[in-house]
C-alpha cells in the first residue's frame, strides 16, 4: 500500500531531479536548426540570440542550415530528435500556414510535435511597389485595383509564405483582385519589382528598406499598429489611407515535444535575457524587428492564434501548395 508519506518521498524526489538537470544542463553542445539557407531573417536572429546565449550556458551552439521543402524538412528533423535538450528548431509565420496549407500531409503535428519556448522577435512586413506604378499610397493602391482589376500584380518569396498571405489578407479586405507571381525566394521577386516586372511586393523591412531607400521601389506602408524605429519613415497602412491590418513574419524557438521542463524553462530564460540586451534590442530595431522574449505559454498561444489567423486567410483564398 502506498502512504503519503511514500507519494510525498517520490514527489521530493522527482522535484530534486528536475532541479539536478537543470543546474547540470548543458553538458556538451546543443544543436540548434534552422529551417532556412543562411542570411535570411530566420538564420540572422537565430545566430545574434544564440551565440549570447552560449556565454551563459557554457556550451556551444551550434547552427545547422537545413532548408527545403517550405522549412518542413528541418522541422521535420527536429520533430523526431531525442527530447534531450540538446535539439532546438526556429520556426517563423510558415510554421503556422504550414499547419493548414499541407494539413494531412505534414510528417509531424505544427503544435503537438513541438514544445514552445520563446518567441524572439515579430518584424511587421512592408508593402512596397516598382517605382512605375501610380499609385504612392495604400489608399490610391486600392482605388487602383479597383478600377483595374486583376490588372496588378504582386510577388512572394514562395506560395504561403507570410508575404503571399498578407497579400491575400490585404486582397481581401479591401475587396481587390491582383494577380499573384511567385518566386523561389525574396531576392528573384525583388530583382522583378525593380524591373517593374510586378508591381507590389510584401515583405521584410530588412529586406526591402534598403533597396527603397535607394530609391529602386517605393515603400508605401508597414503592417503595424504604429510606426516602427528602424522604419519611422514608412506609415503604417491605416495611416496611407488602407485598412486596419496587421501582419508580420516573426521568429519562435521550439524544442522536441517531450523535452524537460526544466530544460525548456531554462532556454525560455536565456532566450529571454539575450534578446532584451541593449544590443541585441538594437540591432533587431534597426532591422526592423520588434524583439520580443517571451515565455512558453506566451509562444503557445501565440501559436494557436496565428495558426487560425492563417487558416481563415488560406481557405478563404483557396490557397494550395506548389
Amino acid at each position: 500500500m502506498i502512504t503519503m508519506k511514500r507519494v510525498l518521498l517520490f514527489a521530493g524526489i522527482f522535484l530534486f531531479s528536475g532541479i539536478a538537470t537543470a543546474q547540470s544542463y548543458p553538458t556538451r553542445p546543443i544543436r540548434w536548426i534552422v529551417p532556412y539557407p543562411p542570411g535570411g531573417i530566420t538564420d540572422s536572429v537565430a545566430r545574434i540570440v544564440t551565440q549570447k546565449m552560449q556565454e551563459s550556458l557554457g556550451q556551444p551552439v551550434l547552427i545547422e542550415n537545413r532548408p527545403g521543402a517550405n522549412s518542413i524538412l528541418g522541422a521535420d528533423l527536429a520533430a523526431k530528435a531525442a527530447p534531450d535538450g540538446y535539439t532546438f528548431l526556429t520556426v517563423i509565420a510558415a510554421h503556422a500556414a504550414n499547419a493548414t496549407l499541407y494539413a494531412g500531409r505534414l510528417p509531424y503535428d505544427s503544435v503537438k510535435s513541438f514544445a514552445p519556448v520563446s518567441l524572439a522577435g515579430i518584424a511587421p512586413l512592408i508593402l512596397t511597389s516598382s517605382n512605375a506604378f501610380p499609385a504612392k499610397t495604400v489608399k490610391e493602391l486600392i482605388e487602383y485595383a479597383k478600377a483595374n482589376p486583376g490588372k496588378i500584380s504582386f510577388g512572394s518569396s514562395g506560395i504561403g509564405a507570410a508575404a503571399h498571405l498578407t497579400t491575400e489578407l490585404l486582397k481581401q479586405t479591401a475587396g481587390i483582385e491582383m494577380v499573384h507571381v511567385p518566386f523561389k525566394g525574396t531576392a528573384p521577386a525583388l530583382q522583378s519589382l525593380m524591373t517593374g516586372d510586378i508591381q507590389l511586393l510584401i515583405d521584410t523591412p530588412s529586406s526591402l528598406l534598403p533597396p527603397a531607400r535607394g530609391g529602386r521601389i517605393r515603400a508605401l506602408a508597414l503592417f503595424s499598429a504604429r510606426r516602427i524605429p528602424g522604419a519611422a519613415e514608412v506609415p503604417t497602412v491605416a495611416e496611407s489611407g488602407g485598412p486596419a491590418i496587421e501582419s508580420a513574419t516573426w521568429v519562435a524557438f521550439l524544442a522536441p515535444a517531450g523535452t524537460p521542463r526544466e530544460i525548456v524553462t531554462r532556454i525560455s530564460s536565456e532566450a529571454a535575457k539575450a534578446v532584451n540586451l541593449p544590443e541585441i534590442r538594437s540591432r533587431f530595431e534597426q532591422s526592423g524587428i520588434e524583439p520580443v522574449g517571451g515565455t512558453p505559454e506566451q509562444l503557445a498561444r501565440f501559436m494557436d492564434d496565428e495558426i487560425a489567423k492563417w487558416a481563415k486567410v488560406i481557405q478563404a483564398a483557396g490557397v494550395k501548395p506548389e
